[in-house]
C-alpha cells in the first residue's frame, strides 16, 4: 500500500434534501449562530468549501448568522 487513501464521492444533495439536512444542522445547533449566539437571521456554512471539495454533509456544516458568516468568507477571501 501507498498510503494514499482513493477519494470518495462528493455529496451534493437535491434541494429537498439539502432543505431538510439545514433544518437539522440548525436544530443540532440550537438555532443560535456557532461564534456569536445570535438567533437572527441564520444561515447554514460550509466549513470546507465546496469549491474545496467541501460538500452538504452534516459534519461539514455549522449554522452562523448573517453577519458571522459573511465575516468568514471577506476575511477568508482577503488578498495575502
Amino acid at each position: 500500500m501507498n498510503g494514499v487513501q482513493p477519494r470518495r464521492p462528493r455529496l451534493r444533495l437535491n434541494p429537498d434534501s439539502y432543505r431538510k439536512l439545514r433544518t437539522e444542522v440548525l436544530e443540532r445547533d440550537g438555532w443560535r449562530c456557532q461564534y456569536c449566539g445570535s438567533s437572527d437571521r441564520l444561515q447554514v456554512h460550509h466549513m470546507c468549501s465546496r469549491s474545496l471539495l467541501g460538500d452538504d454533509a452534516r459534519e461539514n456544516l455549522i449554522a452562523l448568522c448573517a453577519d458571522c458568516h459573511s465575516d468568514i468568507h471577506r476575511n477568508c477571501h482577503k488578498p495575502k
